[in-house]
């Protein structure tokens, strides 16, 4: 990858949209805070749409009206300037990747939902470079193509590029020791899980089906909130009768909260403080800004019938439907944590600093939610945190032993 590239044609179309949007989102929220101020406790009950009337409603009004024109000038603008702009596939910056990954862990769902340019869509990679879904042009973009298929699928906020951390990937690893041959899967981690979850599905029965050699073993290998993603996927396919689960030899979950992350439940709790102070209540809106797939992590969401039909702001306790491990599948799961041994203190309180060790091994209290992982299958390495797991010696020789 070059260290340095230069901008999309999609970029700037879709950070002109973001920045109106956040114009438009700012205005908002200053007149819901000023309607506050403006009906004081025992003056009346602020307007429930946050809107203010007179002089100041036509000016908030003006404000938006100008943003959004403003907006669609520069949109088209940036049309006509599109042919000097560098296409589409211009090969980009690991740097570029980055903020864009971040930018849809974060509102992955709204860029999805008004069609912004920066959304990332689904796709399978290597070395950055989507592959094709046809069988002879996969196979030229895959030469080393093998009968051992194994699929990474990162976690929120990141890309596929990241698997590569401080020199080492796990992906590259394995084809070299053990013979797999790597694939990458690039997603936005700002949807739901589920919506990730039957996306990557049915990209694999597109996968497996078109694969340019004999395939003899698939491996899915998820990092944090890839292992949601690929037990989602594998739930969902195997309810819709897709054949790729039957080739499914092995799920391997590295540092995945399996039962939810205590940071995204503190979260929550921050917008039901925030939404109860009188004058605090419209700051509780940035709060609400946060993608799907963030609230998914609350509990650790798999399933459509997790939240459709609820407001996934509300307050509330897991009432999401338990999924078990596939059968037949040798799962494992793989935990982090900052302390050096085990009972250590900061590994109880910690976990490897984003992921409990319960949620990251699938232990939990009600054994209709615990994950059945086998006592050879689960492993805890030691004063590794949540992203070094990402380039742990001793979890690169766990994967070796494992999927050897």
């Amino acid at each position: 990858m070059p260290r340095r590239a230069p901008l999309r044609r999609p970029d700037l179309r879709g950070a002109a949209r973001l920045v109106t949007d956040a114009t438009t989102g700012l205005t908002d929220l200053v007149e819901a805070l000023h309607a506050r101020i403006g009906h004081a406790p025992g003056f009346g009950t602020p307007p429930a749409d946050g809107r203010t009337g007179g002089v100041s409603g036509v000016v908030y009004r003006s404000i938006r009206g100008a943003t959004r024109l403003v907006g669609g000038s520069l949109d088209a603008l940036l049309g006509l300037l599109a042919p000097a702009l560098p296409p589409d596939d211009t090969a980009t910056s690991a740097e570029r990747e980055a903020i864009v990954a971040a930018l849809n862990g974060v509102l992955g769902d709204y860029l999805a939902a008004t069609a912004n340019p920066l959304a990332t869509p689904m796709a399978f990679r290597c070395g950055g470079r989507p592959l094709p879904p046809e069988r002879e042009a996969l196979a030229a973009a895959v030469p080393q193509a093998g009968p051992h298929l194994l699929v990474l699928i990162h976690g929120l906020c990141m890309n596929d590029l990241q698997w590569q951390r401080d020199g080492h990937d796990h992906g590259a690893e394995l084809a070299r020791t053990r013979g797999w041959t790597p694939v990458y899967l690039h997603y936005n981690s700002g949807l739901h899980v589920s919506i990730n979850g039957r996306l990557l599905a049915r990209g694999l029965e597109q996968l497996v089906g078109q694969w340019p050699r004999p395939l003899e073993r698939l491996a899915l290998l998820g990092h944090s909130m890839g292992g949601l993603v690929a037990r989602s996927a594998v739930h969902q396919a195997s309810a819709a009768g897709l054949a790729w689960p039957a080739r499914l030899d092995h799920l391997v979950c590295l540092g995945t909260p399996h039962h939810g992350a205590p940071l995204e439940r503190a979260g929550h709790g921050i917008d039901q403080l925030l939404g109860a102070a009188p004058y605090a209540a419209p700051f509780a809106r940035l709060g609400k800004l946060r993608s799907a797939g963030i609230t998914d992590l609350r509990h650790g969401l798999l399933l459509d019938e997790d939240w459709v039909g609820r407001d996934r702001f509300a307050r509330g306790t897991d009432r999401r439907q338990p999924v078990p491990l596939p059968a037949g599948v040798r799962c494992g799961a793989i935990a982090a944590s900052l302390g050096r041994q085990d009972g250590d203190l900061k590994a109880r309180l910690l976990g490897d600093g984003l992921v409990p060790l319960d949620s990251a091994l699938g232990r939990h209290a009600d054994p209709a939610r615990t994950l059945a992982f086998a006592a050879d299958r689960q492993w805890v390495c030691h004063g590794t945190g949540h992203m070094g797991l990402l380039s742990s010696a001793e979890v690169a020789a766990r994967l070796r032993r494992w999927l050897g």
